[in-house]
């Protein structure tokens, strides 16, 4: 046996979680993949530094014969035939019972980028999906009453487990930290696989930050040990992976392919797709260098690329193809909602015309437009896998084709970054992932976004709309303005660990690849 130590303090009910047994199921995991775990990180770093040097990536040479072969994905549960709407959001427990109500097809119950991994919220996020999983799961809140209603038909959940690049400190195994990934989907996959099969249902995930085919060729291999040690039928598992960095947008079908048995589809994961794509070619030129963050839509010809290839790809394979987030959360100000509500609704309708099968919603009060949208395009279809696409073609310039992007680089946009950064890192401080800034729905992708956007025009001396060059001087008097501004809205034990962690990850000299590593040393 392996000698497991639970470090994270006593949590109500904990112990219903991390038993003995399940403990030992995700040492068993780590000792089997954690080492490869590590060499696919040291990994990614060498194809960084390649790229930087090149200003390039490319499509595989050596996997041409998966691209050019003839093969398909498993056919897809009854569960997860129509996905024409998924909301996403973390998984207390009101967000938990909300989002099975909300009316959408697919719950996406995320332990990543909008959880943050305070030990009570790793924990607890256990007990609510089992809870929730059984139809158990009830809360008293501020006088209010939330339980699972009876009129609705209630979302596929499928749970998003942290990406490989985390550990979970307050597991150790045999010495170490545990991986965070293995720590999500063990436990979660230990306790609720045979319920969830029972139920009609099946244990299913959404996979993040990936980079590569053999990341994905890991996870296949964590599932198969998975469903072969608790006797569970080989390919029950479904995983759908965000395609959210740009070398693994040059490898979907190769994604796919290691995943086949497991496979149920990719998404457009689009804010964390434009992190990645200024933090690979951060230093690598001018043609590299993106406008306000608010101006690169997805009409963007880079953006447009990766959009169609990826559409392309999964219906090639008989994958589904999911879209991206619609942030907007329902404002009081009639003004606000309506203009916000035209651009969801053109958004939801490009990806359905597209071809998508589906797309996210972060506020249960977009599930109706959402489907609304779809239904337009899907009618009583469950999806459309059967539209191939066939007249996309997409080269490897098109998808690095960042310098024909329409906007520039604003006083407004920098000011912007610098708060929305702030305001979303003392969130995450805080405990809570998915916080509302400005009428919408901000993971940390966001956070990612602005900071690397602001080492970028750092380093690259980017000259603003008011004539003024990006400096490192500059962005600390905007971080003073802002802290000020800020100063009684975000309480100060927030604020300031908020001010500083920024600073430190938008103007070090190394840049820093995910802010949440550092966030993540603050929290108690």
């Amino acid at each position: 046996m392996s000698d497991v130590r639970v470090l994270g303090a006593t949590i109500e009910r904990g112990d219903e979680v991390l038993t003995d047994d399940a403990l030992q199921f995700v040492a068993d995991l780590h000792e089997r993949f954690a080492a490869r775990r590590d060499e696919l990180l040291e990994a990614r770093a060498r194809r960084r530094e390649e790229a930087a040097r090149t200003g390039k990536l490319d499509f595989l040479p050596e996997t041409r014969q998966v691209r050019e072969s003839e093969w398909q994905v498993a056919e897809a549960p009854t569960a997860l035939r129509d996905r024409r709407v998924e909301i996403t959001g973390p998984t207390d427990r009101k967000m938990t019972i909300n989002a099975l109500n909300s009316g959408a097809k697919v719950w996406l119950a995320d332990l990543e980028d909008a959880n943050t991994p305070h030990w009570s919220n790793v924990v607890n996020g256990q007990i609510n999906l089992a809870d929730a999983i059984r139809e158990s799961i009830e809360l008293e809140s501020n006088g209010k009453h939330y339980t699972l209603r009876d009129d609705v038909e209630h979302a596929t959940i499928v749970v998003r487990p942290r990406g490989w690049h985390l550990d979970e400190r307050n597991i150790e195994i045999n010495g170490r930290k545990a991986v965070g990934a293995l720590v999500d989907f063990g436990l979660h996959f230990f306790h609720n696989a045979k319920e969830l099969l029972h139920r009609g249902s099946g244990p299913y995930f959404y996979l993040p930050k990936m980079e590569s085919h053999l990341e994905a060729r890991l996870w296949n291999d964590v599932f198969t040990h998975a469903e072969r040690t608790l006797g569970i039928e080989h390919g029950t598992i479904r995983a759908t992976v965000l395609i959210e960095t740009i070398p693994a947008a040059f490898e979907m079908e190769e994604i796919l392919y290691e995943l086949r048995e497991h496979a149920s589809g990719l998404n457009a994961g689009r804010w964390d797709y434009l992190f990645s794509v200024i933090k690979y070619f951060r230093d690598a030129g001018e043609k590299f260098i993106l406008p306000d963050r608010n101006s690169v839509t997805m009409t963007a010809p880079f953006m447009r690329a990766y959009t169609e290839l990826l559409v392309r790809t999964c219906h090639k394979r008989g994958a589904f193809a999911i879209g991206g987030m619609a942030a907007f959360i329902p404002s009081k100000d009639p003004e606000v909602t309506e203009k916000a509500m035209a651009k969801v609704h053109a958004d939801k309708s490009r990806e359905a015309t597209d071809g998508f099968d589906g797309s996210w919603v972060a506020h249960p009060g977009m599930v109706g437009l959402c489907q609304e949208e779809f239904d337009k395009v899907l009618g009583d279809k469950p999806n459309q896998v059967d539209r191939k696409r066939e007249d996309v073609e997409v080269t490897a310039e098109q998808l690095l084709d960042v310098a024909a992007t329409e906007g520039s680089a604003t006083k407004d946009g920098l000011r912007g970054a610098v708060d929305v950064g702030i305001r979303y890192i003392a969130s995450w401080l805080g405990g809570n992932g998915a916080a509302g800034i400005h009428n919408l729905m901000e993971d940390a992708a966001t956070a990612e976004i602005s900071r690397s956007q602001i080492w970028q025009w750092v380093r690259n001396g980017v000259v603003l709309d008011t004539g003024e060059t990006v400096t490192a001087d500059l962005v600390r008097t905007v971080l003073a303005d802002v802290r000020a501004e800020l100063e009684g809205e975000i309480p100060a034990d927030l604020l300031g660990p908020a001010v500083e962690l920024f600073e430190q990850v938008a103007l070090a000299e190394e840049f820093v690849d995910f802010l949440t590593l550092p966030a993540y040393e603050r929290i108690q």
